[in-house]
């Protein structure tokens, strides 16, 4: 039977063909532990966001450039974002506890959520101090905006290149990740407005540049805050079509009906999935047999890498897709008292 199965299943897949490792309990985590470590990349970059932001407000202050001193707040704010990012890596390596079953991985969720935060107080000290530069415009040496510009974008271009293998994997350095690049570009424009200043006495291009830079902040800013809020809402996660998984685990043979379906992040990096899955009755072991079968598919084409199912001879409740639990008290109808 689990000959055939396999069989189905392999034709079902759209993704690589070939077998990822399987955990004794049937659970596949490869990809998650095959992760590569981001720490030491984490830590250098981290030492370089100390340095350039320093440098930054000593040119800035020196130069009377506004936009430097902006460029340099965002940078500080890096720093302390990456050290807050780096807090969650490590914490999220902890295993599971009697108290927290799952671990630490969602440390990194909310420590991106704490680096909004922290960028949007950012945005809101440049916005006032541009906004009085722009009253008040002062002469700006565009020579030292340059050179310390150039140095912002050598240090922030080599901590994005550090950090761009893994924030494909990890939303905690994905957000470390972004202000990195958005520091890179930032950079730039403030070096290209004091190559304009040294021709030019456009003094009110300092403090608007600041403000494209805090609307750029935001956007970034807006972009984490919804990933965050989605995994820690238990949202199905991006680019999951639970209709999708359910068709497909009704074509896998020996599979009368599936339903209640959940998807939701552990971390950036984990999926988990729980389903009820309707069975002719057999033996345990037989079933056992079909579940490895569904879990190496799942992870195979979706990418789930935590599934749990439970298994049932006849179909509960309602057989809806979602269960009626998952929308609350009020939606689920009372049974009817058979006293009466």
């Amino acid at each position: 039977m689990e000959e055939n199965i396999q069989k189905t299943t392999a034709g079902l897949r759209t993704g690589p063909s070939e077998t990822k490792p399987v955990n004794e309990t049937g659970s596949s985590h490869a990809h998650v532990h095959g992760a590569p470590d981001e720490g030491p990349r984490l830590l250098i970059s981290l030492g370089l966001n100390f340095i350039i932001p320093a440098v930054q407000i000593a040119g800035g202050l020196y130069a009377h450039s506004m936009a430097l001193i902006s460029d340099a707040v965002h940078n500080f704010s890096d720093f302390t974002a990456i050290l807050i990012a780096y807090a969650a890596y490590r914490i999220g390596r902890k295993g599971p506890s009697a108290r927290n079953t799952f671990g630490y991985r969602r440390a990194e969720i909310i420590a991106a959520f704490l680096n909004v935060g922290l960028l949007t107080g950012a945005v809101f000290f440049i916005l006032y101090e541009a906004f009085l530069r722009l009253k008040n415009p002062q002469a700006v040496s565009g020579h030292i905006v340059v050179w310390v510009a150039g140095a912002g974008v050598l240090g922030n271009g080599f901590s994005a290149w550090l950090l761009h293998r893994d924030a494909k994997h990890s939303l905690n350095v994905r957000g470390a990740f972004l202000h990195m690049i958005g520091d890179l570009l930032t950079s730039v424009a403030v070096a290209i407005s004091g190559l304009v200043l040294i021709f030019k006495p456009w003094y009110w291009l300092d403090p608007l540049l600041s403000f494209l830079i805090a609307a750029f902040i935001l956007k970034n800013c807006f972009s984490i805050f919804r990933e965050s809020a989605a995994i820690l809402m238990n949202a199905t996660p991006k680019g999951l079509d639970l209709q999708q998984i359910n068709a497909f685990l009704n074509q896998i043979p020996g599979v009368c009906g599936v339903h209640y379906l959940h998807a939701w992040n552990l971390s950036s990096k984990s999926v988990a999935f729980s389903c009820h899955v309707v069975v002719p009755d057999q033996p345990v072991s037989q079933a056992e047999a079909l579940a490895k079968t569904i879990r190496q598919a799942l992870l195979e084409r979706f990418d789930i890498d935590h599934p749990v199912l439970q298994f049932e001879t006849a179909q509960c409740g309602e057989g809806n897709m979602f269960c009626e639990i998952s929308c609350g008290p009020a939606s689920i109808k009372p049974e009817k008292d058979s006293n009466r």
